[in-house]
């Protein structure tokens, strides 16, 4: 695998920073850098705004085939996009859950009546989309998910709870996991339905985070209303399209991700040597593990999205367990760099970036599968080890 650029290739990278640097300018200047983790809050109807601007300019769903609305871009365009995207300090992403996993699974299993209607509005970033998997006793133990559909007058009325729903609250569409078959157990008798959110019998609830924001949300479905063809992949057929989303997840916008990860990491620099805490071997010894684990990580990224395929390979099964709880150790470096300021808010009563930071990568080992989970993926699926007594 070579994992070198070509000419091509950064030409391109020009195309895409020269384009940023034009366009995220004017009305949308003050979003640079915001909508992040912790800050999720900030500019929301700008970025919406900017989301619709790049979709008019055919930067949305980059890697998307043509024939979808997208740029058919290779995995490598596509990670110099998402680099790019991050190195100007693109906003956090509205449509990032259409983008990355329903219509990407949407391509891969949709009828083509279900890919006319969902794909474009997608592309324009005229709807948003939301994940309906976890529930209060089913998170990172998926098939044990409770909520329920039944057929009735050709139309499903769903009803159950879902929570840690990203961003419900600016969402038109959610893809809901839930169990058509009433005497099924575990991943049996499951389905992938896509419901509309503004729609009597759903109501969203916020769930304020120790960032002071709310991302996240609990879904009630009370009698909630879906066509009948809105079933993506079949009946019944839910468990296989719900993994196949689960593999769209590690896409390459996780390059991006890394990048952000790097910004993160200079700006702890910078105070390390401007504050004296550089001085401090342990510090600097911590500073360089930083460096190092953030460079396997991309090497990493980069040899599993080379085979990236329609399911995770064994190589992407370490990846969530490995970011996370690198990041999490980076917030408590860029505390222990900060020192005593750490605890002190902005006089306008503001987290400032780290602070959001270090807050927010409480929850990177807990959710999308938590540590535990994802060691018990790591052993039973990777290395193929006796599953875990339940």
């Amino acid at each position: 695998m070579d994992l070198r650029f070509t000419e091509e290739d950064e030409a391109f990278r020009v195309l895409c920073a020269e384009w940023l640097a034009d366009n995220l300018t004017g009305e949308f200047a003050h979003i640079r850098g915001r909508g992040g983790p912790g800050d999720e809050h900030y500019g929301v109807e700008a970025r919406i705004a900017w989301e619709k601007h790049m979709g008019a300019h055919g930067w949305t769903c980059v890697g998307w085939p043509k024939e979808h609305g997208g740029r058919g871009l290779s995995i490598t365009e596509e990670v110099i996009w998402n680099e790019e995207y991050a190195r100007i300090g693109g906003p956090g992403r509205l449509g990032h859950i259409g983008e990355t996993l329903a219509g990407p699974t949407i391509i891969a299993f949709g009828t083509d009546e279900q890919k006319k209607r969902f794909l474009p509005p997608i592309v324009a970033a005229e709807e948003r989309w939301c994940q309906g998997y976890s529930e209060p006793n089913a998170g990172s133990d998926l098939a044990n998910v409770q909520t329920r559909a039944e057929l009735v007058d050709g139309r499903w009325q769903i009803n159950g709870q879902k929570v840690w729903t990203s961003l419900a609250h600016v969402a038109e569409w959610c893809f809901v996991i839930c169990r058509t078959d009433p005497d099924s157990k575990r991943h049996h008798g499951l389905s992938y339905i896509l419901v509309r959110m503004d729609q009597p019998g759903v109501t969203i609830r916020p769930i304020e985070q120790i960032t002071g924001t709310s991302e996240f949300n609990e879904v009630f479905f009370d009698n909630a209303a879906a066509d009948e063809d809105n079933v993506i992949g079949g009946v019944g057929e839910g468990w296989k399209v719900a993994m196949g989303t689960l593999a769209f997840e590690r896409g390459a916008s996780t390059l991006g991700q890394q990048l952000s990860f790097q910004t993160e990491l200079d700006e702890i620099v910078r105070i390390a040597k401007d504050n004296g805490r550089a001085e401090d071997p342990a510090i600097r010894q911590r500073i360089a593990d930083a460096a190092i684990g953030l460079r396997i990580m991309r090497l990493n990224a980069l040899r599993v999205l080379s085979g990236a395929g329609s399911s995770l390979s064994r190589e992407a099964m370490i990846a969530k367990l490995y970011w996370a709880t690198w990041h999490r150790n980076l917030g408590k470096l860029a505390m222990d760099v900060l020192g005593p300021e750490c605890a002190v808010a902005d006089p306008s009563g503001e987290l400032t970036a780290l602070q959001r930071m270090f807050l927010f990568t409480r929850s990177d080992t807990i959710y999308a599968g938590s540590n535990q989970i994802q060691r018990n993926i790591i052993g039973e699926r990777a290395l193929g080890l006796p599953r875990e007594p339940r």
